[in-house]
């Protein structure tokens, strides 16, 4: 019989938690960036419609039909980007609570219950957080 060697497990907590602020800080400077992106989509309509209702050919008729027109779809954008932006944090979340519950289980006691309350009070934070933030849909 061939000898099996099995792999050494290194027990360094201090890598994962790297790991998963490392993850945690990704996820955040993605929805920093999908705000600061859609900040400047808004200013660039902004801009189109200061440029249309400057000019004297259309009419006013017009002009509101087609500003109506491009907020609706502007917030459309934005509320499609902002559901997309929480659905992915949602599942980093989900992925990053499932590795580290192996590790909370070999936490002692107090620790163990210091993370439950963390996780208690995250999930408390994220849905305040998404009653905040105003949709199209609402």
């Amino acid at each position: 019989m061939p000898d099996i060697k099995f792999p050494e497990i290194n027990p360094d907590f201090s890598k994962a938690a790297k790991d998963i602020a490392a993850v945690a800080k990704d996820a955040t400077y993605v929805v920093i960036g999908a705000g600061v992106l859609g900040y400047q989509q808004a200013q660039v309509q902004r801009q189109e419609l200061l440029k249309r209702l400057a000019d004297p050919k259309s009419g006013i008729e017009d002009r509101f039909g087609a500003v109506r027109n491009d907020l609706s779809g502007a917030l459309h954008s934005v509320d499609s980007t902002v559901d997309g932006l929480l659905e992915r944090f949602e599942e980093i979340i989900e992925r990053l609570e499932t590795a580290v519950a192996p590790l909370e289980d070999r936490l002692p006691t107090q620790a163990r219950d210091l993370a439950k309350q963390v996780h208690v009070q995250a999930r408390e934070a994220r849905t305040q957080l998404r009653t905040l933030i105003p949709t199209a849909s609402a």
